[in-house]
C-alpha cells in the first residue's frame, strides 16, 4: 500500500513539474516576443526619424545646387562636370546591413570637412547676406545632425559592434585653389553630396524591411 501511495505521489509530482515546465516555456516565448516587438518598435521609430531628416536634407541639397550655380555666374553649368580628386564616393558600400549603415555614417563624416572648405571659400566670393551662405550653413548643420542620427541608429541595432574607421583614413582636402578651381570644387562637392543623399534615401527604405521587420521564430524554442 505504501509503495502504491509513493508511486501516486511521484506521478503527481512529475505531472506538476511538467505543468510548471510548460508554463515556464510559454512565459519565455511570450517574454521573447515582447522583447522582439519592443526592439522592432524602437528600430522603426529611429529609422523613421532618420528617414525624415534624410528626405529634408535630400531636398535641400537639390535646392543648394541650384542656388550655388546661380551665384557662380557664367559657365556655372560646366563646373559640376569637371573631375575633382579627393571627393567622397556617392555610392554606399558593404555586403550586410551593419556595413552599409556604417558606410552611410562614415560618408557623412567625410563630407563635413568639404562643406567647411566650400563655405570658407564662398565666404570670400559672396556678399555677407548671400542666400548661398545661408543654405550652405543649413545643409552643413543638417548633415551633422543626420550623422548623429545614423550613429544612434547603428549603436541601437548593433551595440556590440563598433563602427569601423573609414577605409581611406582621415578625409583629404585638395591643396590651395584659385577662384576658378574653388568654383569647380564647390559645385562637384555639392552635386556629389546630392547624389549620395539620393542613395541614402533608397538604402534606408531597403534597410527598413531588412533590420526592423524581423521577428524571433517561436518554434526556435
Amino acid at each position: 500500500m505504501n509503495g502504491h501511495v509513493k508511486n501516486m505521489h511521484f506521478q503527481q509530482f512529475m505531472e506538476t513539474a511538467a505543468t510548471l515546465l510548460s508554463l515556464l516555456l510559454l512565459m519565455t516565448v511570450d517574454s521573447t516576443k515582447t522583447v522582439a516587438l519592443s526592439t522592432n518598435q524602437q528600430c522603426g521609430t529611429l529609422l523613421q526619424q532618420t528617414l525624415k531628416i534624410t528626405r529634408i536634407v535630400h531636398k535641400e541639397s537639390g535646392d543648394l545646387i541650384k542656388t550655388y550655380k546661380a551665384a557662380q555666374g557664367e559657365m556655372s553649368e560646366l563646373f559640376c562636370k569637371v573631375s575633382v580628386n579627393d571627393i567622397p564616393d556617392p555610392n554606399i558600400s558593404g555586403l550586410d546591413p551593419p556595413a552599409r549603415i556604417a558606410s552611410i555614417y562614415t560618408h557623412l563624416q567625410a563630407f563635413l570637412p568639404h562643406f567647411k572648405r566650400v563655405y570658407k571659400q564662398q565666404t570670400d566670393l559672396q556678399s555677407p547676406g548671400s542666400p548661398l551662405l545661408k543654405e550652405l550653413t543649413r545643409v552643413w548643420g543638417r548633415t551633422e545632425s543626420l550623422a548623429s542620427f545614423m550613429n544612434t541608429f547603428y549603436q541601437s541595432l548593433f551595440p556590440n559592434l563598433p563602427i569601423p574607421e573609414p577605409a581611406g583614413g582621415p578625409t583629404t582636402l585638395p591643396p590651395a585653389q584659385n577662384v576658378f578651381q574653388q568654383k569647380v570644387y564647390g559645385c562637384v562637392v555639392l552635386k556629389t553630396y546630392k547624389d549620395f543623399m539620393s542613395n541614402v534615401s533608397k538604402e534606408l527604405r531597403i534597410l527598413k524591411s531588412k533590420v526592423c521587420m524581423k521577428r524571433t521564430p517561436i518554434n526556435a524554442f
